[in-house]
């Protein structure tokens, strides 16, 4: 699926219809990123949803596809580089191009453990898939996105990752630290890829999504899954004067 990209008018790269981006949406398989690459596909993206359980990942596609939104499953573990690395060589190889990403997936390991009682392990493993799979996706996707001149990159960030978090949420004291850690690391990464990229033909933008209704958020959250993914979808589909380099809430800037 290549494309030829020339200039406007204007100097500058036409923006790729919809029905001609490539979307890889990673933990695309269940709660806020299943309904960010549901939106996706219904505005006529091609959709890969990444998901490290095979058979999960062609349930959620079977089930989306049914509600008029086809995606297409890829099996992923983005704590893993050489993971990573054949998604993007499969990517590169079956389409030519890559023009959205979201890094979504994430764990939580541990919930009101007190940053002065969590296992090293648990730190690891959470910056392995927290931090360092959006690293090394971001690395490997920017390149393909510079071929055809353009490029959207979201990644789901949380409010517990600011340092604001410590005055607003004093009950939390410490706990959740590893996950809490993990989330500062992406923001402050968001700031630096954001950097290294033009601004216009490619953007780098960081989102938390409120607390919603999913395996990680609970039943009891105030927000749906689909009010979750939308400043998410807003910023996987920005023109090219929207913003680069930022940290969003409810479409509006948040504190880091």
């Amino acid at each position: 699926m290549q494309m030829a990209v020339q200039a406007n008018q204007n100097g500058q790269p036409p923006v790729p219809p919809p029905g001609e981006r490539v979307a890889l949406v990673t933990g695309g398989n269940r709660g806020i990123g299943k309904e960010i690459a549901r939106q996706l596909s219904l505005m006529g993206m091609t959709v890969l949803i990444g998901c490290r359980d095979e058979a999960r990942g062609k349930d959620a596609a079977a089930e989306l596809a049914a509600a008029g939104a086809p995606v297409r499953p890829e099996v992923v573990d983005v704590g893993s580089r050489r993971s990573i690395e054949g998604l993007m060589k499969r990517i590169e190889e079956t389409y030519g191009r890559l023009d959205v990403l979201v890094n979504n997936a994430a764990v939580l390991l541990d919930r009101g453990v007190p940053v002065l009682e969590v296992e090293e392990s648990v730190v690891r493993e959470t910056l392995d898939t927290n931090f360092f799979g959006v690293l090394n996706l971001i690395q490997l996707a920017v390149p393909l996105m510079k071929r055809h001149r353009y490029g959207r990159i979201v990644n789901l960030s949380s409010g517990l990752g600011a340092f604001q978090s410590i005055e607003v949420l004093p009950a939390l004291k410490g706990q959740s630290s590893a996950y809490r850690i993990s989330k500062t690391m992406v923001n402050f990464l968001t700031c630096l890829a954001a950097l290294e990229v033009d601004g216009r033909e490619i953007k780098i933008n960081a989102v938390c999504p409120g607390r919603v209704r999913t395996d990680m958020g609970g039943e009891d959250a105030p927000l749906s899954p689909t009010e979750g993914a939308d400043t998410a979808v807003w910023l996987a589909t920005l023109d090219a004067d929207g913003p680069n380099g930022g940290f969003f809430r409810m479409r509006m800037k948040a504190e880091w």
